[in-house]
C-alpha cells in the first residue's frame, strides 16, 4: 500500500493543532498556534473571587483559555488547575483542553467560568512556588466556605486561623473579633470563634507564604481535601458518591469513605450509557468481584466523571502525555478522550530544569506584605527581596535572568546575597542536581540495600561540577534514601531536595524549612554571607538553645503520649477484647498529662518566640529566660503525680491480661505493627516517667550554665529541687519498670521458653556471639540474666523469632579466656556444672563486656540462696560438648546464610527489634546501655547528607531506643525511616572529605556513611553525646558494682 493522503479531519477544519499529541516538554517542539478570527469573550471567576475577561479567537482548542489565564497569573504550575462551566444541563463540566471553545460554551456571555484547582498533589510540598500555594490556600477557603471541605472542629478552627494570619498578620483579640465578624470562613463560624482566636494567638511571626503553607498542611490530611463528590449507586441500589484522587478512585457514603481502588488495582475504566464500570486486576486474596458496576443520574453524569478519572490517572501516573490513538479507517468504537497536557512529572521536572521565572504578586485579602521570591538580580552585586506591587492586579513577569535552577529561592524577611560570591562565570541560581530515577507512577527506584541500611536505597544523585555542597531541606521525598517510604506514604511523586539556611530556628514551627515555603528551594543555595546574616538574627545565647532542646523534645513526648491517648484508645474502642478494668486503669491516668503537657508546650514556644523577637512584642530582654516557665509546670506536675504512680501498675495489669488473653495478645501485636507505634507499645507506657528524667537534666544544664546573679538563675534551681525530688520518689519505680518491661520485650522475641518472666529475673545482656562446635564457629544469640545464660539461633520463622537452643545456670558458673587453648581470636570457656561452651567475641573490646558481665552475674547468683529452682521449663538442658554437632545445630546451620538477610526485607513482625539489630550487626547492648539510652533522648531538626549526594535534607529527627527516625516535619505522627545505630562509627569530617561547614558529624558503618549538620554548637554537642551513648556501650562495672537489686 502507498502512502495515505492527509486529507483534512473535522478537527483540523475546526481549527484544532496538528500537534497536540506531543508531549509539551519535548525539545525543539513549539507550541500550537493560536488560530485566527473573530473573536469571544469570555469570562473567568478567579479563586479570589474577582472576575477577569478574556479574548480569545472563536475556533480556539480549550488549551489557548486556559493558558491565557495562567500567563496573566504569571502562574507556572498551571498544570493543576482548570477551568470549569456550567453545560446546557447547568451540569458542572471541565472545559476540555483539546476541543473548540465555542463546541463547548454554547453562550458564552451567559457563561462564567471558573479557574479553580482540578489535581491536588498528595503532598503539598511538591508545589514548588509561593504563587502556586496561594492558589491552593484560596481553593481551601473557597471548599470550606461551600462545604465542600468537611472535617471536626478543631481542624475547621485550626484551617480559619491560619486564613485569618495570613490576612491581617500576628494576633490581636480585638482586630481578631472584629475581622471575623466581617468574615464567613464556615457556615458555623460564630460557634468557634474562640477555638479560632486560640489558635491563632500560636501563629505569631508566621508570614503570609508560611500560613498557605501550614493551611495545606493541615487541609491535606483532611479525607475529603480536593474531593468530589458525585451521586451513583451499588448493585443493590444503595445511594453512595464517587470521587477520584490522586491515588485512585474513591467510594464515600455521605461524608465517609468506605472503599477505595488504587491505580494499581483497576485494570480498565469504561462507562455504558449510565453505568460506570471500574475492572480491577485479578487478586486471590481480594473479596471484591473482577468488575464493579455502579449506577449513575445519566450518560452525561456517567462520561464526565469517566473523563475525569482518565485525567486524574494519566496526570499522576504516567511519564507524559499518552499519544493519541490512529484514527479507524472505517468505524470508530468508544471514545477518543484522552489527556492532555503535561503529567505531574512532567512539570516537576520542567519547574526543576529551569523553566522558572521570578515574578511578584499581590494577595488580594492580605493586610500584610509578601514576597514571591527572592530574586537575585545579576546586575547589582547586593539586592534587597523585591517588594510585591500594590498597584495592579495584573501580573508582570520580573526582570531578573531566567533560573536554570528550579524554584524561587526565597526568605519573608530582609535578605541580602552578593551575587559576585557566585564566581564569574555563574549564574546567581546555581544548576540543579540530577534527579534521580523514576518509575512509572513517580516513585523513585532505589535499589535494595544491606541490613544496616534504614528502610531505603542509597543515594543516587552525584555532585554537580559547578555546585558546592550546600544545605538543602524541602520535602523529605527529595531524598533518595527515603523516597521510597515517603512517596509510599503520601501515594505521590516526589520533589528533589531543596536547600535551607541551617540557622532559620528549625525547630519553631513558624520557621522550620520543612513546614516553611519561604525555604522550599532546590537549585538557590543560600551564600556564607546570607547565612552569617540569618546567623546574626537569632540568639546565639546557649542557654535559648537549651530552651529550644526543651521544646523539641516536648514535642516528640506529646506525639508518644498521643499514641496511647489517642490511637491506642481509638483502636481499643472498635473492639472489645481489652477488658474495661484494663482501660479504666490506662486512659484516664494519659488524657490529663497530655492536655497538661499541650499547655506547656505552648508556653514554651511562645517564649522562645519573644526571645527570637519573631511576636509584635519587641521588649526582649525580660523574655530571654525560661526557668519560670519550666518551674510554673514542673509545680503543676505535683498536681499530675497520682496519675504518674499509676503507669506501673497500668503496665504490670496489661501484661498480666495479655498473658491471659490470646485475643489480647493480637490485638496489642496488631497495634504494634502501625506505623504510628514506632516503638513496643509498653515502651509508651513508661514514657511519663522517662520524661521527668529528661527535665531534671535539662535544669542541671541551665543552672550549670547561668552565673548565681543571673536573672533566671533562682527560678532554674527552685525547678530542679523540685524535679530532683519527684525524681527520687520514682527512681526505684522506674528501675523496676524498665526491667520489666525489657523481660516482656524479649519474650516477644522468643520461643521455645514459658517462663521467661518470673519473679527475681532481672535482664544483664543480649547480644550476638559465635559458638564453637563440631561445624565450627557458628552464630548465636546469648540473652544473659541475673540467674541463666540462654543461647538461641534464628531460624527461618514467619515472626522472626529465635529459638532457645540452650541454657547454662549461671550458680557454679566459671568463665575463662582461652584464645589460646582453642587458636580462636577472642574466646571464652564457659564451664557450667553440667555443661561447658566455648564462644567467641567479635571484637576484644566485645569480649570484655561479655566477661564483665558474666562475671558480675556469677557473683550476684552466688550470693543469691543457691540455683534458681524455677529454670527454663519448656526448654531441655543442652548438654553437648564443642566436639558434638547436633541435630539442632544441624539444622540451624541451613538457616544461617539465609539469616543473614536485610532488616527491611524480613517479615513486618518483630523484625526490626534490637534483638535482630544485634543479629546483623554482630554486636550487644547491655542493660545499663538501655538505661542510658532511656536518659539521652533527643529531637530537633538535622541536615544530612549522604557520602555521594551533593546536598542537604532537613528532616526532623528523634533520637530513641539506639536509633534514629526520620520525619518529613515534627507534626508528622509517624517515622518514615530509621536507622538504628548500633555498630555504626560516630567521628567529624576529615578536611579530605570537602564537607567545610560548621557543626557537621559523620556516622559511618561498613560502606554506608551519613554526614549531619546541627544548627549550633551546643546542638552539635548534644547530638553527640547522645548517639555516642548509642554506638559505644557503657562499663558495668562502676554501676551495677553499687547497684541494688529491685525485684518485683
Amino acid at each position: 500500500m502507498g502512502e495515505i493522503e492527509q486529507k483534512p479531519t473535522p478537527a483540523s477544519r475546526l481549527g484544532a493543532p496538528e500537534n497536540s499529541g506531543i508531549s509539551t516538554l519535548e525539545r525543539g517542539q513549539k507550541p500550537p498556534p493560536t488560530p485566527s478570527g473573530k473573536l469571544m469573550t469570555i469570562k473567568i471567576q478567579m479563586l479570589d473571587d474577582t472576575q477577569e475577561t478574556f479574548e480569545v479567537p472563536q475556533r480556539a482548542p480549550g488549551k489557548v483559555l486556559l493558558d491565557a489565564v495562567c500567563n496573566h497569573l504569571n502562574l507556572l504550575e498551571g498544570d493543576y488547575f482548570g477551568l470549569e462551566f456550567p453545560d446546557h444541563k447547568k451540569i458542572m463540566v471541565w472545559l476540555d483542553l483539546l476541543k473548540p471553545i465555542a463546541k463547548q460554551i454554547r453562550r458564552p456571555k451567559h457563561v462564567v467560568v471558573k479557574f479553580v484547582v482540578k489535581f491536588f498533589p498528595p503532598d503539598h510540598t511538591q508545589l514548588q512556588e509561593e504563587l502556586t500555594r496561594y492558589l491552593f490556600a484560596l481553593q481551601v477557603k473557597q471548599d470550606l466556605a461551600q462545604g465542600r471541605l468537611t472535617c471536626n472542629d478543631t481542624s475547621a478552627a485550626l484551617l480559619i486561623s491560619h486564613i485569618v494570619q495570613s490576612e491581617i498578620g500576628d494576633f490581636d483579640e480585638a482586630l481578631d473579633r472584629e475581622h471575623l465578624a466581617k468574615n464567613k470562613y464556615i457556615p458555623q463560624q460564630d460557634a468557634l470563634e474562640d477555638r479560632i482566636v486560640e489558635f491563632h494567638r500560636s501563629h505569631i511571626g508566621q508570614t503570609p507564604a508560611e500560613s498557605d503553607f501550614q493551611l495545606l498542611e493541615v487541609a491535606r490530611r483532611l479525607e475529603m481535601y480536593g474531593i468530589r463528590l458525585h451521586p451513583a449507586k451499588d448493585r443493590e441500589g444503595t445511594k453512595i458518591n464517587l470521587a477520584v484522587a490522586n491515588t485512585g478512585i474513591l467510594v464515600f457514603q455521605g461524608f465517609t469513605k468506605i472503599n477505595a481502588f488504587n491505580w494499581a488495582k483497576v485494570r480498565k475504566l469504561s462507562f455504558k450509557r449510565k453505568r460506570f464500570l471500574i475492572k480491577l486486576r485479578p487478586d486471590v486474596n481480594s473479596s471484591f468481584q473482577d468488575t464493579l458496576e455502579f449506577l449513575m443520574a445519566g450518560r452525561d453524569f456517567c462520561k464526565s466523571f469517566w473523563k475525569i478519572c482518565v485525567e486524574h490517572h494519566a496526570f499522576f501516573r504516567l511519564f507524559e502525555e499518552p499519544k493519541p490513538k490512529p484514527k479507524p479507517v472505517l468505524f470508530s468504537r468508544g471514545s477518543s478522550f484522552r489527556f492532555s497536557g503535561r503529567t505531574q512529572k512532567q512539570v516537576l521536572d520542567y519547574v526543576k530544569e529551569g523553566g522558572h521565572k521570578k515574578v511578584q504578586f499581590e494577595r488580594k485579602h492580605s493586610k500584610i506584605h509578601s514576597t514571591r521570591s527572592l530574586a537575585l538580580q545579576p546586575t547589582a552585586s547586593n539586592s534587597e527581596v523585591p517588594k510585591q506591587s500594590p498597584q495592579s492586579t495584573s501580573l508582570t513577569f520580573g526582570e531578573g535572568s531566567e533560573s536554570p535552577g528550579g524554584q524561587s529561592c526565597q526568605q519573608a524577611k530582609e535578605a541580602k546575597v552578593s551575587a559576585l560570591e557566585l564566581g564569574p562565570h555563574q549564574s546567581p541560581a546555581l544548576s540543579k542536581s540530577p534527579p534521580g530515577s523514576k518509575a512509572a507512577d513517580g516513585t523513585a527506584m532505589v535499589p535494595p540495600e544491606e541490613e544496616e541500611e534504614e528502610e531505603g536505597g542509597k543515594d543516587s544523585t552525584q555532585p554537580s561540577k559547578h555546585q558546592p555542597p550546600q544545605p538543602s531541606t524541602g520535602s523529605l521525598t527529595g531524598s533518595p534514601h527515603l523516597s521510597e517510604l515517603s512517596v509510599n506514604s503520601q501515594g505521590g511523586a516526589a520533589p528533589t531536595n531543596v536547600t535551607l539556611s541551617p540557622n532559620l530556628s528549625p525547630d519553631t514551627k513558624q520557621a522550620s524549612p520543612l513546614i516553611s515555603p519561604l525555604l522550599n528551594d532546590q537549585a538557590c543555595p543560600r551564600t556564607d554571607d546570607e547565612e552569617e546574616g540569618r546567623r546574626k538574627r537569632f540568639p546565639t545565647d546557649k542557654a535559648y538553645f537549651i530552651a529550644k532542646e526543651v521544646s523539641t523534645t516536648e514535642r516528640t513526648y506529646l506525639k508518644d503520649l498521643e499514641v496511647i491517648a489517642s490511637w491506642f484508645q481509638s483502636t481499643v474502642s472498635k473492639d472489645d477484647s481489652m477488658p474495661e478494668a484494663l482501660k479504666n486503669l490506662i486512659f484516664p491516668n494519659f488524657e490529663p498529662l497530655h492536655k497538661f503537657h499541650t499547655n506547656f508546650l505552648k508556653e514554651i514556644e511562645q517564649r522562645l518566640a519573644l526571645w527570637e523577637g519573631r511576636s509584635n512584642a519587641h521588649i526582649r530582654g525580660d523574655h530571654q529566660r525560661i526557668g519560670d516557665v519550666m518551674l510554673k509546670n514542673i509545680q503543676g506536675m505535683k498536681h499530675l503525680a497520682a496519675h504518674l504512680w499509676k503507669h506501673s501498675e497500668a503496665l504490670e495489669a496489661l501484661e498480666t491480661s495479655i498473658k491471659g488473653s490470646r485475643r489480647l495478645e493480637h490485638f496489642c501485636r496488631d497495634f504494634e505493627l502501625q506505623k504510628v507505634c514506632y516503638l513496643p507499645l509498653n515502651t509508651f507506657l513508661l514514657r511519663p516517667l522517662h520524661r521527668l528524667m529528661h527535665y531534671k537534666q535539662v535544669l542541671e544544664r541551665l543552672c550549670k550554665h547561668h552565673p548565681p546573679s543571673h536573672a533566671d538563675f533562682r527560678d532554674c534551681r527552685a525547678a530542679l529541687a523540685e524535679i530532683t525530688e519527684m525524681v527520687a520518689q520514682l527512681h526505684g519505680t522506674m528501675i523496676k519498670m524498665e526491667n520489666f518491661q525489657k523481660l516482656h520485650e524479649l519474650k516477644k522475641d522468643l520461643i521455645g521458653i514459658d517462663n521467661l518472666v518470673v519473679p527475681g529475673r532481672e535482664f544483664i545482656r543480649l547480644g550476638s556471639l559465635s559458638k564453637l562446635s563440631g561445624k565450627g564457629l557458628q552464630q548465636r544469640m546469648f540473652f544473659l540474666f541475673n540467674d541463666v545464660l540462654l543461647y538461641t539461633s534464628r531460624g527461618l520463622t514467619a515472626s522472626n523469632q529465635f529459638k532457645v537452643h540452650g541454657q547454662l545456670p549461671l550458680y557454679g558458673m566459671t568463665v575463662e579466656e582461652s584464645e589460646e587453648e582453642w587458636g580462636v581470636p577472642h574466646c571464652l570457656t564457659l564451664r557450667g556444672q553440667r555443661q561447658s561452651i566455648i564462644v567467641a567475641a567479635s571484637s576484644r573490646s566485645e569480649m570484655e563486656k561479655w566477661m564483665e558481665d558474666i562475671q558480675m552475674a556469677i557473683d550476684l547468683a552466688e550470693k543469691s540462696n543457691g540455683p534458681t529452682p524455677e529454670l527454663l521449663a519448656s526448654s531441655l538442658p543442652d548438654s553437648k560438648s564443642p566436639d558434638e554437632a547436633t541435630v539442632a545445630d544441624q539444622e540451624s546451620e541451613d538457616d544461617l546464610s539465609a539469616s543473614r538477610t536485610s532488616l527491611e526485607r524480613q517479615a513486618p513482625h518483630r523484625g526490626n527489634t534490637m534483638v535482630h539489630v544485634c543479629w546483623h550487626r554482630n554486636t550487644s547492648v547491655s542493660m545499663v546501655d538501655f538505661s542510658i539510652a532511656v536518659e539521652n533522648q533527643l529531637s530537633g531538626n538535622l541536615l544530612r547528607k549522604f557520602k555521594n549526594s551533593n546536598g542537604w535534607q532537613k528532616l526532623w529527627v528523634v533520637f530513641t531506643n539506639f536509633c534514629l527516625f526520620f520525619y518529613k516535619s515534627h507534626q508528622d505522627n509517624h517515622p518514615l525511616a530509621s536507622l538504628p545505630l548500633l555498630g555504626y562509627s560516630l567521628t567529624i569530617p576529615s578536611e579530605s572529605e570537602n564537607i567545610h561547614k560548621d557543626y557537621v558529624f559523620k556516622l559511618h558503618f561498613k560502606s554506608h556513611v551519613y554526614y549531619f549538620r546541627a544548627e549550633s554548637e551546643y546542638t552539635f554537642e548534644r547530638w553527640m553525646e547522645v548517639i555516642r551513648s548509642a554506638t559505644s556501650s557503657a562499663s558495668r562495672a562502676h554501676i551495677l558494682s553499687h547497684k541494688e537489686s529491685h525485684l518485683y
